[in-house]
């Protein structure tokens, strides 16, 4: 029995393994069907799409663009004068109101005059007074002269007579000048603007009492605004270019809400700090903004820009042209059918253009409009181009292009279109 057993254990084994070969052979040919039917269908999908990446190019432009200073600058006044009461009395009368703009001269406040004006009525008896006994006096004095000098009394008598004349004098000079104070204090009852410009909040309301002096709180303080100044701290690299322009000619400034936003005004550079602040490294400018609309508010954040000069032959791409790197910022450049990767040094950036201070040679075609695909060394074609391929993807379109002016899409080269067709052959 044992020879039975061991026969039929062997041809169970058998018939498992094959089971076994017979399934995975039918897998594997499954799969790799699939497999070779996903790359037929990726290759004429990438040939149905082109293969290379269509792109629009330009050549960069030479044109004038001015050389600029950008930084943050802070609206100040010209003139800000804190309004304080120069006599005591009860506030009577507010005549403005709260963020009015207000002319040099205008009566802003009323004290109650009437104390003042019995000052100045009591200063005008004693004068009156006073200059009565003065004229007395000297008369005395005339009297006496013709006497002493006939002897008819003494010269001690004659000296009294002019001693009284001269004090009395002095008497009438100084009340002369305690009435002209009494005056000018009731000319302080009515408190006028020192300057034009725009009020702020009222710090005392009418009927409240007020003492003379700048000790209390103020009871309006008076922005000037037309014209106004901005200060602009600069970097110290650009005192000298500062400097020498300056020199030669006004300094232009603009004036925006933020950067890269529209002109709100305009000004000049009138003032140059004399030393640079050690802390930030920065030198003070002032510009004066004429600000008759009142677009500026003392105490705003803006944006400003000096002008320093206008360079004639700027090397010029649009914004959407220079790519961020790792290493700085760079373009792509179509050349022989590939996109090519080349480092720029950028000066400066006006809106949407931005000057370009190194790299270029000036005559490359720069791709804009970068498809975000797009990577050092891809197939490209250039925007415009056309082709037929004879055969089953293995034909090489023939194409006709022309080169684009400066500053527009361009065409395509047949060497491009070849380069790419190589390509799609090798995929």
């Amino acid at each position: 029995m044992k020879p039975f057993w061991i026969v039929f254990v062997v041809l169970v084994a058998a018939a498992g393994g094959g089971y076994y070969w017979w399934n995975h052979q039918a897998a594997a040919k499954s799969q790799g069907t699939e497999a070779s039917e996903k790359a037929e269908g990726k290759a004429k999908g990438r040939k149905g799409r082109g293969g290379p990446v269509s792109v629009r190019t330009i050549t960069p432009k030479r044109q004038p663009m001015p050389v600029l200073i950008d930084a943050v600058g802070t609206v100040e006044s010209q003139h800000s004068v804190a309004v304080h009461p120069q006599v005591s009395g009860v506030l009577t009368a507010v005549r403005f109101k709260e963020g009015d703009y207000v002319k040099k001269g205008q009566v802003l406040f009323e004290i109650d005059p009437r104390p003042m004006r019995a000052a100045v009525e009591q200063s005008q008896a004693a004068v009156r007074r006073d200059e009565a006994q003065l004229a007395q006096a000297r008369a005395q004095e005339e009297r006496l002269r013709s006497l002493v000098d006939k002897d008819y009394i003494t010269r001690q008598e004659y000296d009294v007579a002019a001693t009284s004349a001269k004090s009395l004098e002095a008497t009438v000079n100084a009340n002369r000048a305690a009435l002209d104070q009494a005056q000018l204090h009731l000319a302080y009852s009515r408190i006028v603007a020192p300057i034009s410009g725009r009020t702020g909040s009222l710090g005392v309301r009418a009927g409240n009492l007020v003492s003379a002096g700048t000790g209390g709180s103020p009871l309006v303080v008076i922005n000037s605004t037309r014209p106004i100044l901005v200060a602009i701290p600069v970097p110290q690299r650009h005192l000298d270019d500062v400097r020498k322009q300056w020199g030669s000619l006004d300094l232009k400034v603009e004036i925006a809400a933020d950067r890269g936003e529209q002109t709100l005004v305009e000004g000049r550079l009138i003032f140059i700090d004399n030393a640079v602040n050690p802390a930030t490294g920065t030198i003070l400018l002032k510009a004066e903004v004429p600000n008759e609309k009142e677009q500026l508010w003392p105490g705003q954040f803006l944006a400003a820009r000096i002008v320093l000069r206008i360079e004639p032959d700027a090397m010029v791409l649009p914004e959407g042209a220079i790519q961020p790197g790792q290493e700085g910022p760079f373009v792509f450049v179509a050349a022989d059918g590939r996109a090519r990767v080349k480092d720029v040094v950028v000066d400066r950036q006006i809106g949407e253009q931005v000057v370009i201070a190194q790299g270029l040679e000036g005559n490359e075609r720069i791709i804009i409009e970068v498809p975000p695909t797009l990577a050092a060394n891809s197939p490209v074609v250039l925007a415009g181009e056309s082709g037929r391929g004879k055969g089953k993807g293995k034909g090489k379109g023939k194409v006709n292009a022309e080169s684009a002016p400066a500053g527009a899409p361009s065409g395509a080269s047949e060497p491009a279109t070849q380069e790419a067709a190589k390509t799609e052959e090798r995929q």
